[in-house]
């Protein structure tokens, strides 16, 4: 934090610009984002947290080929996402924090289906392993650290691989029906909507996320039953559906049997474990088989799996030593050990 107040000018960036990274978060800073940031192609890092700025959605930083990390939370920024205007835009975007701000309007869906980094795997776009400089290709700060809220906790992060995928819109206005599109996000590890005004039902479309392990649609206005298909999950380690108008059986198996009363708070329509609310005898309230299929993608997790047993040894035994001395949540340990596993997967897929 520098104490930077008042409005950035519009020529900020002159046009022979090659920075690929800039944090100026926590600041003071107001008014619009300079339109001149987009003559610096080569940005993969734009952190513009916890200012004062005051503008629509900036969609033509789409234009920026290489942007992979969006941060424009804890700002004043309103209004509706605009689709984006070319069919390229954001295609490396692999985390987007947009959450507390005040826009509004639906999901936007033609973004969601831009997002080709998260629907595709940055491997098969041909994104390098770590984000930032050669020759370690990380994001490094100078003596800073980037900040990623998972879980209403802000965890700091020296770098951060492209293999993490995070999508946190919560804590604005957005309203109308979750859209079908996210369940194709196909890499996505972190998805938080919540403290929004969504309504309808949770789409069992994200049955189809199978890589995600934090779910936060919490403090909104859905309605209806748990898709029972969301049982198939295997990786969730966080899971709130507190605050909203769900009903009926909560499933059972696998990581659900995990997941405690918090989970669920505030819908009063809920019943069966982990509540003490129970659904009765009445069979309809089951939810109904699920049925699995091995996917390529899966088959070849579990060949990573096999080939790097070693390595994940070595993470199993050190995890209760580093739960211990960062004093970082288990759960958070265990998402940044699988996506260990999974730049391990990486490459034994392009090998």
């Amino acid at each position: 934090m520098n104490n930077l107040h008042g409005k950035m000018p519009e020529t900020f960036f002159p046009e022979s610009c090659s920075l690929r990274s800039l944090r100026i978060n926590n600041n003071q800073l107001e008014g619009p984002i300079p339109q001149s940031f987009s003559n610096c192609k080569c940005f993969e890092v734009l952190d513009f947290g916890s200012n004062k700025f005051n503008d629509n959605f900036p969609s033509w930083l789409g234009n920026l080929k290489n942007l992979q990390i969006l941060f424009l939370r804890s700002n004043r920024f309103y209004g509706h996402i605009a689709d984006p205007k070319v069919a390229s835009s954001f295609s490396h975007l692999r985390i987007i924090d947009l959450s507390d701000n005040d826009f509004s309007g639906s999901l936007p869906i033609n973004f969601f289906e831009n997002l080709h980094a998260i629907i595709n795997g940055v491997e098969k776009i041909g994104i390098a392993k770590y984000v930032g400089y050669e020759p370690f290709d990380i994001i490094k700060y100078d003596e800073e650290m980037i900040n990623v809220i998972m879980k209403g906790l802000k965890i700091k992060m020296t770098k951060i691989s492209t293999a993490l995928t995070i999508i946190d819109f919560s804590k604005n206005r957005f309203n109308g029906g979750i859209p079908e599109i996210i369940g194709e996000l196909g890499w996505l590890i972190v998805l938080n909507l919540s403290h929004n005004s969504l309504t309808g039902h949770i789409p069992p479309s994200l049955s189809n996320l199978s890589e995600l392990e934090s779910l936060d649609l919490s403090s909104n206005k859905l309605q209806g039953r748990i898709p029972a298909q969301l049982v198939n999950l295997k990786f969730l380690e966080v899971l709130d559906l507190s605050w909203n108008n769900l009903a009926g059986l909560i499933p059972r198996g696998k990581q659900f049997d995990t997941f405690t009363n918090d989970s669920y708070a505030g819908n009063k329509g809920l019943c069966g474990f982990p509540l003490s609310k129970d659904c009765g005898t009445n069979q309809d309230l089951r939810p109904p088989p699920t049925r699995f299929y091995h996917t390529r993608r899966e088959l070849n997790w579990k060949f990573s799996m096999l080939m790097g047993y070693g390595c994940g040894l070595v993470f199993g035994l050190s995890m209760g030593y580093i739960v211990f001395t960062t004093r970082k949540p288990l759960w958070f340990i265990q998402i940044v050990e699988r996506v260990q596993h999974k730049y391990i997967e990486m490459k034994i897929c392009r090998g």
